[in-house]
């Protein structure tokens, strides 16, 4: 499967507009991490990773009611998460 087929399957993991605020808060919330990380302690960056995901993984289960796709595929699935929160913000998806 193509990097952008991938991505297509990623959004239908998505149609739920509450599951994708919820990401979209959690790639907020991540970026301010970052952000703070950087200003207090670097060390605070391993952590990074779990910023997002009770964003992400709260939206899929009470909204979607599917399997977030980082459980399969972590690494594809964050680039798309990524992809999706500028499509969100490029309003190329529904807000």
């Amino acid at each position: 499967m193509s990097f952008s087929e991938y991505y297509e399957y990623y959004l239908t993991l998505h149609q739920n507009l509450w599951c994708r605020r919820l990401h979209v808060l959690g790639q907020i919330a991540t970026i301010i991490y970052i952000i703070l990380s950087l200003k207090i302690n670097l060390f605070m960056l391993l952590l990074t990773p779990f910023i997002v995901y009770p964003f992400a993984w709260s939206g899929h289960y009470f909204f979607e009611k599917n399997e977030p796709a980082a459980f399969k595929d972590p690494i594809r699935a964050k680039i798309s998460d990524w992809l999706m929160f500028r499509d969100w913000i490029l309003g190329r998806i529904e807000r």
